[in-house]
């Protein structure tokens, strides 16, 4: 099994950024948490990071030539304003987990929008690097 981990403008500022709203741990730390986890399952994972719409879409769009089993994608704040995003992840069909460390649902109003949500079976909000975990399983235990 192979999972792509996708994370979107500004995560790699995880533990200066906003540390009241995303934690004070680095970026850094919440891949190895993962990988540590999905090690211990026996599950392969790709973990990519950008702040660049079109380099998130061309991942996307990797993930499903290399027949990736499922997609976990924090967007950030394309999130609310990426339709291209929505139509890589309508494009290449694999089930995909929305992730945001904070509750979005929380914050400001145009937070509330996502389109990524159009695509994606499971979001997860407000758990913090757990959320990504509990996607993973989420994504995994259907493959079961």
């Amino acid at each position: 099994m192979k999972l792509y981990i996708i994370n979107g403008p500004n995560l790699n500022m995880l533990g200066v950024r906003e540390p009241d709203k995303y934690g004070s741990e680095s970026y850094d730390a919440l891949v190895k948490k993962i990988s540590e986890h999905l090690t211990a399952l026996g599950v392969d994972a790709v973990f990519y990071q950008s702040n660049h719409e079109g380099d998130l879409v061309d991942k996307i769009q990797e993930a499903y030539f290399e027949k990736a089993d499922g997609i976990v994608i924090n967007p950030g704040a394309y999130t609310h304003t990426s339709i291209a995003l929505l139509d890589a992840l309508l494009s290449v069909k694999i089930p995909t987990v929305e992730v945001h460390i904070s509750k979005v649902e929380e914050r400001e109003d145009f937070r509330q929008i996502s389109y990524v949500r159009l695509a994606a079976a499971k979001t997860i909000t407000g758990r913090g690097f757990q959320g990504y975990i509990d996607a993973c399983d989420f994504l995994i235990g259907g493959k079961k």
